[in-house]
């Protein structure tokens, strides 16, 4: 079924009908037509951009992938390049395993053209839910007779929830780094250190692309007067202070994996002055009776030399240097 929907004087009137149809209803001025486009081909596009009056540079960049997010101005409608978010599980490369705590990021471009009275949205990838879109939609039918903006509003209300999540994700993932942080387990060092770098890259990939969407939802509501009714500002200022929120959320978790790696490099360095001090230490300890038996061992006369004294003498320095030396370094937690 084709993922289409027609809206007729705010009431939705016929769903699931071809896209070649939309020609028979975006000249009517009381129709507000929204369908979807899901990996298409240059064919595809070419065969509604003619009919909406679609720039041929905003086309293009629908047809390539990785583009920047951003907002466009053209002369008949708005060009939008967003990414959705979502956290999938690990899988392992057959040679090492998946690890338990990690997931990974994947963000799916979503190109939407907005005219007077159509909608279109072209989706990278089948991955990005587009029924929920369609929920939040029916969830306040009398919001409807807003038209496209309404539309475009429950699309990126969408993206940005789904921006909530991850984050959230990341933050109870980086809570948990924390904890095996401070476990003392050794066979968690390497885990901690791999964990920190590979959360790191996801919220430095996250906010390259997720990040900008409070400056197009900014861009929108500076353009209230021409683009929104008054009665929607107030929803996409929701929207603007969410991506906002998500904005600080991404740098302070950015912030809190840097002293995660920070705190683990101290705490290696910690242990490696703790095992610095305990050589050191037996060292001295096993250097007195080292010394005491090499000055014994010389080749010329020495006080005890041939005679039993001699031998209890050096017997008893050893001891005694050595059980001197054991306690002083016991005491200062050296040993």
């Amino acid at each position: 079924m084709e993922r289409t929907r027609l809206y007729r004087n705010g009431v939705l009137e016929s769903e699931g009908f071809p896209i070649a149809d939309v020609s028979d209803y975006v000249g009517d001025p009381a129709a507000v037509v929204w369908f979807d486009l899901c990996s298409p081909t240059r064919e595809d596009l070419g065969k509604i951009s003619e009919e909406l009056g679609l720039h041929a540079l905003a086309v293009e960049d629908a047809l390539h992938s990785h583009q920047r997010p951003k907002l466009d101005s053209y002369e008949s409608h708005l060009f939008l390049s967003v990414y959705g978010a979502k956290l999938t599980e690990a899988r392992s490369d057959g040679v090492h395993a998946a690890e338990p705590t990690d997931a990974e990021l994947e963000l799916i471009e979503i190109s939407i053209f907005v005219t007077k009275n159509a909608l279109v949205t072209v989706r990278e990838s089948p991955n990005f839910d587009i029924d929920e879109v369609i929920r939040r939609w029916d969830a306040n039918p009398e919001m409807a007779k807003y038209g496209v903006p309404y539309l475009l509003h429950g699309l990126l209300d969408y993206v940005v929830d789904g921006y909530f999540e991850v984050l959230q994700t990341l933050d109870d993932r980086i809570e948990a780094l924390e904890d095996d942080l401070f476990d003392g387990n050794p066979g968690d060092q390497e885990h901690i250190q791999r964990q920190t770098f590979r959360m790191r890259k996801k919220l430095v990939q996250f906010r390259r692309l997720a990040v900008p969407m409070r400056e197009i939802v900014g861009s929108l509501l500076r353009r209230s007067e021409d683009v929104l009714e008054p009665q929607l500002v107030p929803y996409y200022q929701d929207v603007y202070d969410h991506a906002l929120r998500t904005a600080e959320w991404s740098d302070s978790l950015r912030e809190l994996v840097g002293n995660v790696r920070e705190a683990h490099m101290n705490q290696q360095g910690f242990k490696l002055n703790d095992i610095m001090k305990k050589i050191t230490s037996w060292a001295a300890i096993i250097a007195v009776p080292t010394l005491i038996t090499g000055f014994y061992g010389q080749n010329v006369p020495y006080p005890g030399a041939e005679h039993s004294i001699g031998f209890w003498t050096s017997t008893i320095l050893i001891v005694m240097g050595t059980v001197l030396l054991y306690r002083a370094f016991k005491k200062r937690n050296w040993l």
